[in-house]
């Protein structure tokens, strides 16, 4: 009995510590599928920052049959796909970005966009939010072959 009620207190001061200690994040991304189905898959939020422009993500990976490649997630309404990882960054405007159109269209608060290229699926779709300075997008990226209903 002694050790459950440590328990309960220990619980409550990692979770208060856990919340205090977290650093805000512009942008987020969370992850919500399984990784047998998609290679990423999640909802991505990008955020206007201090500076008036918002936040963008790179996420890099190397595929078998793929290849190593870069996918940026933002700013706002823009997506970039291009084979290789560099350092620095790459102008979304680049003939080198697999994806067209980069910057995706919203009307009336709704968005959605799908490519496929380079062995690799993208969908993206504008969500709604709670905050007015975040742009919230579902995203799903799969190998082509992959079934979107799998």
């Amino acid at each position: 009995m002694t050790g459950t009620v440590r328990r309960w207190r220990v619980v409550p001061g990692v979770v208060l510590a856990a919340i205090l200690g977290a650093a805000p994040a512009f942008a987020q991304f969370v992850s919500t599928g399984e990784r047998l189905r998609a290679l990423l898959e999640g909802n991505w939020q990008s955020c206007r920052e201090h500076d008036g422009k918002y936040s963008e993500r790179v996420y890099d990976n190397t595929l078998p049959g793929i290849g190593p490649f870069e996918l940026h997630l933002g700013p706002y309404h823009e997506f970039a796909l291009f084979r290789g990882i560099q350092e620095s960054h790459r102008d979304h405007t680049s003939p080198d970005n697999l994806l067209t159109p980069y910057n995706v269209e919203v009307e009336a608060n709704r968005a959605r966009q799908t490519w496929e290229m380079a062995g690799l699926r993208l969908e993206v779709s504008l969500g709604g939010g709670a905050r007015d300075d975040c742009e919230s997008w579902f995203v799903t990226l799969k190998r082509t072959g992959q079934g979107s209903s799998d």
